[in-house]
C-alpha cells in the first residue's frame, strides 16, 4: 500500500494576471476534480516534479488548503502537462477520491527471476509493464510481481498469471501477455551486419563496390 503524503495546494483565480503571478511565485495552475466539486488550484513546481515519478505512482496525497473545502481531502495525481521543450509543469489534475469507493488504477509489473531459456538461447521480451486494477484506494498495490524462473524458450506469462492480494479486482484482459521468452533471430541479425561490412572489405581490397542500378 502506498504511503500517505500531505500536498499544499492554494486556491486560484483564472486570467493572464492571476498566470503572471503564479508564476513568479513557482506556483503551475490546476484542477481538481472527482469526489468533491470541481475547484481551480495552484501547487508548488517542486511538489509536482517530486511526485510525478514512478516512486510515487498512485500514492494518496492528503490536501492541506485554507480553503475548508478542499482541505484534508484525498486526491490522486491523474495528469501532468509538461512543456515539450523545457519538460517544465505547465498544469496538473488532482482527482478527488473518496476512501470508501473502488477506484480504477494502473499499476507497475515487476517482473523477477532469470528465465530458463535464457541459458538455452531465448531472449526476454517484457511485452506490458502495467496493468488496471480495481481497488479500494487504501488497498492499491504498490506493485503486482510475475516471476519467469520457469519460462522456456517459446513460453509466455500473461495477466491470467499474476496473483493480486485480497480485495484487488483484475481489469486488464486475461489474455494480455506481460513476458515471453523468444528465440533470438540470429540470421536476421548477421544480415545487416553482414551487409554494413561489405564496402569496407572492399575498400581494403582497392575495390569500389558496385553502383546500384
Amino acid at each position: 500500500m502506498k504511503q500517505k503524503i500531505e500536498l499544499n495546494i492554494e486556491t486560484r483565480t483564472s486570467g493572464r494576471a492571476g498566470a503572471r503571478g503564479l508564476r513568479v511565485r513557482k506556483m503551475v495552475p490546476g484542477v481538481i476534480y472527482g469526489a468533491i466539486e470541481n475547484a481551480t488550484v495552484a501547487v508548488h513546481v517542486n511538489d509536482i516534479v517530486k511526485y510525478n515519478t514512478r516512486a510515487y505512482e498512485n500514492t494518496l496525497l492528503t490536501l492541506k488548503s485554507d480553503d475548508s473545502k478542499l482541505n484534508g481531502k484525498v486526491a490522486l495525481l491523474k495528469e501532468v502537462v509538461v512543456h515539450p521543450l523545457t519538460r517544465k509543469p505547465e498544469h496538473v489534475d488532482l482527482f478527488a477520491i473518496d476512501l470508501t469507493k473502488t477506484v480504477r488504477v494502473s499499476v507497475e509489473v515487476r517482473v523477477e527471476g532469470k528465465a530458463i531459456g535464457l541459458a538455452e538461447g531465448g531472449l526476454l521480451n517484457i511485452v506490458a509493464r502495467q496493468v488496471e486494477v480495481e481497488c479500494l484506494p487504501t488497498a492499491i498495490p504498490e506493485a503486482l510481481v510475475v516471476d519467469v524462473t520457469n519460462l522456456n524458450v517459446g513460453d509466455s506469462m500473461h495477466v491470467s498469471d499474476i496473483v493480486v492480494p485480497e480485495g484487488v479486482k483484475m481489469i486488464s484482459r486475461p489474455e494480455i501477455t506481460i513476458a515471453a521468452v523468444v528465440e533470438q533471430q540470429e540470421e536476421a541479425v548477421a544480415a545487416p551486419a553482414a551487409a554494413a561490412a561489405a564496402p569496407a572489405a572492399a575498400a581494403a581490397d582497392g575495390k569500389a563496390p558496385a553502383a546500384k542500378k
